[in-house]
């Protein structure tokens, strides 16, 4: 489901980002690194640790190493239930850090990156069991969770031709690579996966799946994303992809074409089309699927951004076997608090919910607040209309909230 050349958690757009990180998604290690140290100021003034913060750009500069601490928070309150429960939450602390390793000179650095984390809930179930208590064949925050400890990251970006090719190799999260735009992250963007990669008609594997990357802008404005992973990755027993990968050979391939204004607004203008496929999974009972999406998004300025996106998916374990989202986003202040609206329908996918489901309707609104130099906030509302679990009810409401404090 962070960090970036994009609207955001940006200071100012114009900023290059893209050209030193690369391809990778908005909670990409990489990303969220350079997005929480490009914002300095906060809605308090309130800056602390700068000597702390001073020395860790100090050591990436000097040394190539970058490593980033951070807890996230989240709870839900719920209008209506299936179990009757009406609240959830849980958190997740996660370390993660990349290390430029060779090529610094040349700019075509080979970088070592990792991340570790541990989800647990406050509540049974989870924050993210709260989509299917709603009665919505869909996911809010999937990734908060009560999952223990997992490794999500653990692999190799080797850049080339000055970062405009890059090659990826090992243990990775397919949603840094996958049908991209500025608002991917849960973590710090929207809760609903409708408005995250592949609008949910993707079939991604789980993190740590073990596989490759490669990603080239061919032009000046058209650029390419392909790559594959192990389908039947793991990342609470990570090590054990190995077995998979070469036993099993059941695997997730994707290929993006995509047009942008120029690398270093690749998340600020784009559109692209992406094409994946999944083998079946005899271990898990899930059938082979395939699908297509379609994204498009642009930037306003420095304030605005809207997006258009959507996707078809036949069977594979997708969420969704139809889906179209469209919303905005705007700057209340450079970089320090953002607002986020987003629209979804959605079919669900009858090969992973059963068949005679009616379409579903999701609304979203939230507001990211930087508060101080290390700690945001993001309050935010779910409306889902026609929940499909829940055929008793017209629309469930859900108000949630999220925290983030980071070192």
């Amino acid at each position: 489901m962070a960090e970036e050349p994009q609207m955001v958690g940006q200071t100012d757009t114009s900023v290059d980002v893209a050209s030193s990180t690369g391809f990778g998604g908005p909670n990409s290690v990489q990303n969220q690194q350079d997005d929480d140290a490009s914002i300095t100021d906060s809605l308090t003034g309130v800056g602390g640790l700068e000597s702390y913060f001073n020395w860790k750009d100090q050591l990436r500069e000097q040394h190539g190493f970058s490593y980033t601490l951070d807890y996230t928070s989240g709870a839900l309150a719920a209008s209506s239930s299936l179990s009757g429960r009406d609240f959830y939450a849980s958190g997740a602390l996660r370390f993660y850090g990349s290390w430029d390793l060779i090529g610094r000179e040349s700019g075509n650095t080979g970088t070592f990156i990792w991340k570790a984390e541990h989800r647990h809930g406050y509540t049974t179930p989870a924050y993210n069991g709260a989509a299917a208590d709603m009665g919505y064949a869909g996911a809010l925050f999937g990734p908060l969770s009560d999952s223990g400890p997992r490794l999500t990251n653990l692999y190799w970006k080797q850049l080339f031709k000055d970062g405009r090719v890059e090659l990826i190799a090992g243990m990775i999260d397919t949603t840094d690579w996958v049908d991209l735009y500025a608002l991917a992250s849960p973590w710090n963007g929207f809760t609903n996966f409708s408005f995250g990669t592949g609008s949910a008609t993707i079939g991604v594997p789980d993190d740590a799946a073990l596989g490759a990357y490669f990603n080239a802008m061919l032009t000046d404005n058209f650029y390419l994303i392909t790559g594959f992973a192990d389908a039947n990755a793991d990342s609470t027993d990570p090590f054990n992809g190995f077995d998979t990968f070469f036993n099993d050979n059941e695997y997730f391939k994707s290929i993006e074409l995509g047009w942008t204004t120029s690398q270093e607004r690749f998340y600020l203008d784009n559109a692209h089309v992406t094409l994946w496929h999944v083998d079946e999974r005899d271990g898990a009972g899930v059938s082979d699927g395939w699908g297509a999406n379609f994204s498009y998004s642009h930037s306003i300025g420095t304030k605005w951004m809207y997006f258009l996106r959507g996707g078809y998916a036949e069977d594979g374990g997708s969420l969704f076997q139809k889906s179209i989202s469209t919303g905005t986003a705007y700057h209340l202040s450079d970089g320090i608090s953002l607002v986020g609206l987003g629209l979804n329908w959605s079919e669900p996918n009858q090969d992973t919910f059963g068949p005679a489901l009616h379409d579903q309707y999701a609304l979203e609104l939230f507001t990211r607040l930087r508060l101080t130099r290390n700690l945001e906030v993001i309050p935010n509302i779910n409306l889902i209309g026609n929940p499909a679990l829940n055929q008793d009810k017209d629309s469930v409401v859900s108000f949630g909230l999220r925290a983030r404090v980071f070192f």
